[in-house]
């Protein structure tokens, strides 16, 4: 049975994508067999694992919709151990054609069901929003983990994140549980992040991962290259940390 975590925060540029390749890379690098779920119509996750949109055949929208069976959406990385389900643009219809379907919410659970006993780890790449593509994600996860950026205004919003957590447990996963919060990142030159992170870290406690992801120029380039960190530039500091956010991932025990 996977362990299928959601990196999910309705605000943008906090690190999500990132996170999701990342961890992604580095649970495989780990010899787990890992899915990354591209669930954003913006397809970055897709792009930086180095995969031409256009080119694509069939995505994640496909399976969502029943057009085809979730295993042929199935495509391989530079890393044997990591696949991949790719998205782009049309995924935006997905809520428009689940409208009318009275199990809009649980979508995604059915198709990655059929997936559980193929991957130690399902990795779900949320986009920036509480739609109903978010709704699907948490829906389907044992574990959600948060990216919080250690910036100005970083825990606004985090409070209606973790209300609709809330809500969902009780109307949609009961099992659903938060991994962690992981801040992002974090520039050791300013006052700032020093601030967030002593703030995430009185609010939520042990809810924070130890491991913080540093602002970081390698990793911001690599995106571009269509590698994730690891293959890139494996002795930078955002590839050490990303490895030792996988060891903490790796500790955590899936939701009974």
């Amino acid at each position: 049975m996977s362990q299928i975590i959601c990196i999910a925060n309705q605000k943008g540029g906090v690190g999500k994508t990132t996170t999701a390749i990342n961890l992604s890379a580095a649970l495989a690098v780990s010899e787990k067999k890992t899915l990354l779920v591209d669930c954003d119509p913006q397809g970055n996750a897709t792009t930086g694992m180095g995969i031409d949109k256009v080119s694509i055949p069939k995505t994640l929208y496909h399976g969502l919709i029943g057009k085809t069976e979730p295993k042929s959406l199935i495509m391989d990385c530079d890393i044997d151990s990591l696949k991949i389900i790719p998205s782009r643009v049309e995924l935006i219809g997905f809520e428009v054609e689940m409208m009318s379907n009275p199990e809009r919410e649980i979508v995604l659970k059915k198709l990655l069901d059929q997936l559980n006993d193929s991957f130690d780890y399902i990795i779900i790449d949320c986009p920036p929003s509480l739609s109903l593509l978010t709704v699907n994600a948490l829906t389907a996860a044992d574990l959600m983990l948060i990216p919080l950026q250690c910036e100005f205004y970083a825990l606004e919003g985090l409070g209606q994140l973790l209300q609709t957590v809330k809500l969902l447990k009780r109307s949609l996963n009961p099992n659903l549980k938060i991994a962690g919060i992981l801040l992002t990142m974090f520039d050791k030159r300013t006052n700032l992040s020093y601030q967030v992170a002593e703030d995430a870290e009185k609010y939520f406690k042990k809810l924070v991962f130890k491991t913080i992801i540093p602002r970081n120029v390698r990793l911001g380039e690599a995106p571009s290259f269509g590698k994730p960190i690891l293959l890139y530039d494996a002795a930078s500091t955002g590839a050490k940390s990303y490895f030792d956010l996988a060891k903490e991932i790796m500790k955590t025990k899936k939701s009974p």
